[in-house]
């Protein structure tokens, strides 16, 4: 069992059953949740750093103001997983289930998110800088108001997406697709500029 307001560090929590755990402000460095059960997890400003969740089970798991900060979720499950005003930095999703999760809001800056499905997932109002999206298909995502500063969009599909507000300064549109993306005024400026067009 897994307690509230506790630390732990580099422990080994490897194919535990903590389903329907309830965890409110702990800390845990450096541990290992590899194969565990964590289905209907809920933390309330926790903190992860630099822990391993690979091929653990977090579906519809749901995280409010916690941290998974560097953490690893090679083939973890997240259907349904929901995750309001969380802070994500430099976590890697390697091949993890996204199907049906919900990131609202919150950091997700530096993540590596490469060739998943994320169809019309919602990063309204995210900070995603330096973010890897590379081969994602993203068609009807909306990233209004998001932080995409130099985000990777390469051979991502993101026919519909929607970016109006969001900044975009240091991507490289070059080689993306932009059909059917919607954008406001200043950023159809940034990227022509990108493309080496003089504006005056």
């Amino acid at each position: 069992m897994l307690a509230s307001h506790q630390t732990y560090s580099n422990e080994n929590f490897d194919g535990m059953d903590l389903t329907r755990q309830e965890l409110k402000g702990s800390r845990f460095t450096r541990c290992s949740f590899v194969g565990a059960r964590l289905q209907e997890l809920n933390t309330e400003s926790c903190q992860f750093i630099e822990c391993n969740f690979t091929s653990a089970q977090l579906n519809a798991s749901t995280h409010f103001r916690s941290a998974f900060m560097n953490s690893l979720f090679w083939h973890t499950n997240l259907f349904m997983a929901r995750f309001e005003e969380c802070k994500m930095t430099g976590s890697v999703f390697e091949e993890a289930q996204v199907t049906g999760w919900t990131p609202l809001g919150g950091d997700w800056s530096y993540i590596h998110m490469r060739h998943h499905v994320l169809p019309k997932t919602d990063f309204s109002g995210a900070k995603l800088k330096e973010a890897d999206f590379y081969g994602c298909n993203l068609e009807m995502a909306k990233f209004v108001r998001a932080d995409l500063t130099r985000v990777i969009f390469q051979q991502a599909r993101l026919k519909g997406a929607d970016l109006r507000e969001a900044v975009v300064e240091g991507i490289d549109f070059t080689g993306v697709n932009l059909r059917g993306v919607r954008m406001d005024m200043l950023q159809a400026v940034f990227v022509a500029r990108s493309y080496g067009a003089l504006i005056d």
